[in-house]
């Protein structure tokens, strides 16, 4: 199996997913750059092929892993990493938690078809052919605990906590097929636009997006084989450790399956 791989980024025109985008070029992948915003991938610094497409739609959702496909011969790694934040409906959610009563239905239906139902179309498109090749990744970027329960983070939250659901459970899915689905995060504050400038804090003390480059770096490659259902925080990730021993520091089950250990179930708790 090559280390070369052909990697699709959605969200990868500013922030973290061009430097998702970039990381994984300068390690010898091709890399495709899509995003919604047309314009700022216009602008953006990443020099490889660059697609522009809506992942909360179907029709864009299969049309851009179909034309990396023909492209570029396979898709072998989704790294779903497109959202929208808070700064949807003000800028200084961070000191003035958002209320109930500011999230209108278009609002809520926005962020859900982003940050969950994207990457849902994304990966119900990718996976069969990766499946059939009998080699693949999908990499979901959620958020942190802290963050899923952080007060004024509705409807951010509740859509990246339905993401890490949804990737233990594909997780199991695909299972034995040469596919797996992880979860990376920055384990904090980072360094973009869903930190706006109002927050006060120190630009210098944020979670350089970078941070999210080399577990996903290592997840892209077969060094990677057969781990799956995890979820690495990018700022734990020690680079001068080799990977596995990095990997083993800064990972964890997906979804903390140790909250299930509880559970009252007819003949006895489920396989978790």
């Amino acid at each position: 199996m090559t280390d070369t791989k052909t990697v699709l980024v959605t969200g990868a025109a500013r922030g973290i997913g061009l430097a998702i985008a970039q990381g994984l070029s300068e390690a010898g992948h091709t890399v495709v750059a899509a995003d919604f915003d047309q314009d700022a991938l216009a602008e953006s610094p990443f020099e490889g092929p660059k697609m522009t497409g809506d992942v909360s739609s179907p029709t864009d959702a299969e049309r851009m892993v179909a034309e990396t496909v023909e492209a570029h011969g396979s898709l072998d790694v989704l790294v779903n990493n497109a959202g929208l934040g808070m700064g949807l409906i003000r800028e200084d959610h961070f000191t003035n938690p958002i209320k109930i009563s500011e999230v209108t239905p278009e609002i809520w239906q926005a962020i859900f078809a982003v940050n969950a139902m994207g990457p849902f179309l994304m990966t119900r498109a990718a996976t069969p052919g990766m499946v059939e090749r009998g080699w693949g990744r999908v990499v979901n970027i959620t958020t942190s605990f802290f963050t899923m329960l952080n007060e004024g983070f509705v409807p951010y939250s509740p859509a990246k906590s339905a993401l890490e659901s949804a990737s233990v459970i594909w997780s199991k899915e695909f299972n034995g097929t040469g596919v797996t689905v992880n979860v990376v995060v920055p384990g904090g504050p980072t360094d973009t636009r869903m930190v706006p400038p109002e927050t006060g804090f120190d630009r210098e003390a944020l979670i350089p997006v970078t941070a999210m480059v080399p577990p996903i770096r290592w997840l892209s490659s077969p060094a990677s084989d057969g781990v799956t259902g995890r979820r690495y925080i990018g700022s734990l990730w020690d680079a001068a450790l080799p990977d596995e021993e990095a990997a083993e520091k800064a990972g964890a089950p997906a979804g903390w399956p140790s909250l299930t250990y509880n559970v009252v179930w007819p003949g006895g708790p489920p396989d978790t």
